[in-house]
Order: structure tokens, then sequence, then C-alpha cells
């Protein structure tokens, strides 16, 4: 199968080299060639240029992109797609005054998605997060992170992971596993937590690790959910069963969880609505992505994470959907763009740069993913015609995807 797409308007994130991320001011920079074309072959780019250097190219499938963009597919680093039912009740508790915390302390929140998930077949769950992964593939998202979570027993979280696995294997689109085991303590533990700890510690990350089932482990590191203590346990166990750490920080307060996921390596920090000087300074001179997740503070009113404060000390930085049923029901990274720009102060480029190779980053592909480079996957959308790519975070409420391309394969 080969694919040839021509009179490309604007090709965007176009690499010489193999880049695998962006940070500080180079994020401002997002290169772009005009008047060009790509051609694919199978599941690869295999040459780009501009349209006076095409030649004579064959190719099975020829698109004529006059007058559109065409960027690299979105990478989702942070979601929990596989999910049972809906919370919209809790929307309008939060409406009517209740915050986050009193809704879970009424049995809401993660609680109430667990007991759900925990009576539903698999093959259920399966089919509708199969529902969800092709609607957010039709929307441009062409790498996604799914996380487990909503289960917290061994046998609901092995459902979830089991579930991302067969998604994995029967959709094109690059999923990455995250064991989420620690999301939240199961009611018959609140009043012996570390007895969960042990839970997971030495029954569940075994299992995961044996069945092959997780690329990552992460901890919703957070008051009233996993101490600075209880998260370091279970990411040094996770680390000993070969996976690598993400970790759940600074939602609502800053207490050291940034720099207890750097000490641990972690791959990623999640959230960041809640930054210090501290967690800035430690995040520097470290591999650790700090990752934005603006969806999750627009639709539960939170501040949201400060990236001028990031980008500007010259760190990289992602963004992310957090798609969830609680605190972001949406899986669309178009939004996610946009609400950089409009709610983070983040320019298109940084944003786009945030969406594409430092979201591959955030979940250890970007050696092939997230930019237009010779010998990587070729995962591509074409916008419908627009003026130019600051029109798609500005005109934040419509569909400008035409087409999306994964593995080589039009969807």
């Amino acid at each position: 199968m080969s694919i040839l797409i021509k009179n490309i308007k604007e090709l965007l994130q176009v690499r010489e080299n193999n880049v695998t991320l962006v940070k500080g001011a180079d994020m401002k920079t997002l290169p772009t060639l005009k008047n060009a074309y790509v051609l694919i072959e199978h599941d690869t780019i295999v040459e780009y240029g501009s349209m006076a250097d095409l030649g004579e190219i064959e190719a099975e499938t020829i698109i004529d992109a006059t007058g559109k963009i065409v960027l690299p597919t979105w990478c989702d680093s942070h979601t929990h797609l596989v999910y049972a039912g809906n919370r919209e009740q809790e929307f309008v508790d939060r409406i009517n005054g209740l915050s986050y915390e009193e809704i879970a302390n009424r049995g809401g929140g993660i609680l109430n998605s667990a007991a759900k998930l925990q009576n539903m077949d698999e093959d259920e769950l399966y089919n509708i997060s199969a529902e969800r992964l092709i609607n957010v593939m039709k929307q441009g998202t062409g790498a996604i992170e799914i996380k487990s979570g909503y289960g917290l027993t061994v046998e609901a979280e092995l459902k979830m992971l089991r579930v991302i696995k067969r998604l994995k294997q029967e959709f094109p689109i690059k999923v990455r596993a995250t064991f989420l085991g620690a999301h939240a303590f199961p009611k018959q533990y609140k009043e012996q937590p570390d007895s969960y700890i042990d839970l997971i510690v030495n029954e569940m990350i075994p299992l995961v690790s044996r069945e092959r089932l997780a690329d990552f482990i992460d901890v919703f590191c957070e008051k009233g959910y996993f101490s600075l203590e209880q998260t370091a346990r279970i990411l040094e166990a996770g680390k000993a069963h070969g996976l690598t750490p993400k970790i759940h920080v600074n939602q609502f307060n800053a207490f050291g969880g940034v720099a207890l996921g750097v000490k641990h390596q972690a791959l990623s920090v999640d959230h960041l609505e809640i930054m210090t000087d501290e967690d800035v300074e430690v995040l520097k001179n470290s591999n650790t992505m700090p990752v934005g997740l603006p969806a999750c503070s627009y639709f539960i009113s939170i501040p949201y994470t400060p990236a001028r404060q990031i980008i500007d000390a010259g760190l990289p930085f992602a963004l992310a959907t957090d798609y969830n049923p609680g605190t972001s029901p949406t899986g669309n990274m178009n939004v996610v763009v946009s609400a950089g720009c409009i709610k983070m102060k983040m320019t298109p480029e940084e944003a786009i740069n945030a969406a594409t190779i430092n979201g591959a980053y955030a979940m250890g592909i970007s050696n092939m993913y997230g930019s237009i480079c010779r010998g990587k996957k070729a995962n591509l959308m074409i916008t419908k015609p627009i003026s130019s790519y600051n029109y798609l975070p500005y005109a934040f409420g419509d569909n400008l995807i035409d087409q999306v391309i994964i593995n080589g394969s039009i969807i």
C-alpha cells in the first residue's frame, strides 16, 4: 500500500533529524514546509519535500491536499478510556456546589466508576471502549495511553488491562497501557490502607507483569489518596517488575510529589495544576515530561497547569486529554490544543509541539511517532481547507479534520 499526498498547503512538524522532544524556547518553533508532498509506503513515511522536487512518483492512492494542512496525528499520553458507564449526576452535583472531594466522600468519583466496572462483562467493556477509541481516532489521535484504575480489585484491574490489550491488538493505533491500581482506596481498605498497598505490590503488580499487560506503573499521589511513602513503595515495586513509572501529581496540592516522580525517573508527571517554584526547579536536568490536562481543569473548574511558567523555565511540556467519565469526558485532542492556547497562554506552535512530539515522548514512543520524519510511522491527519495552522486552535468548536491516516491506512 502506498499513498502520495500532494499539493499540501503546509506540512507541519517536519524534522530532518529524529528529534524526540522539544523544550523551552524551542517549543515556539514549529518547522513547516509549504507547497509540499508526503510519500507513504506500507506504514512508513519514506519521503517528503517541496512539490517543485516531486518528479515522477507512482502511488496506489493519490490525495490532493490543495488548500489543506497536513500534520502528525495527536499523541494523547494520558487517558482512562476504558470505563463503564458515565457520571453525569456528579456533573450536576458540581453545578449545585459540591466539590470533587465532597462527591468522592459520598461514594462518587472513582469508587462510583469502579463499582460499575466490577459488574460489567469483559466483552461489553471491550465493545464500549472500542467505540470510544474509534471516535478519538477519527478526531486525529494516532497514539494513545490508556490506564486501568477503575477496577480496584485484582480481577477487575486485570479485566481492564486485558481489554486494553485487546484494543491494542485489534486497532492500528499505537496503544500504551498503564497499571493504575493505586487510583483510590476501595471502601473496605479505608481503615487499613497499607493492606491495599500490600495487595497492589504483592499480588497485582506481579500478575500484571507476568501477563505483560502494562508498560507503565502509575499512582494518584494526592492528599486523601496515596501518600508520598505509599507512592514510593508502589513505584519501586513496579520498577522491579519492569514497569516504567508515571505519576498523577499536584492536581489539588503540592507536597513533594513532583520531586518523588523525578527521583524515580518517572517518564511523565501529569496534572500539575498546582505548581511551586521548587517543583519547576526539580524538573530541570531531569528526563521527566510535565503533562498538562486542560480539559479536566475546564470541566471541574480547577486551575490550569501553568504552562507558561514551565516552558519559560526551559522545560518541555506535553498536552493530553485525561479522557475519563468523571473529570474530563472527552478524548478530543483538538479541544485540548485549543485550551492550551486559550487558557494556558501557549502559542499555537507550542501547543502543537506539546500534543505531537512531546506527547509521544510522554509515552516513550517519540523515536517513531509525533513528527514528519523519514522512517517514522505514517500517522498523519489532513485538515479541511483552512487559512493557516493558527486556525486549528482558534476555531475551537469546529471539526477541521478531513482525513486521518494511521499506520499507513486511511481510517
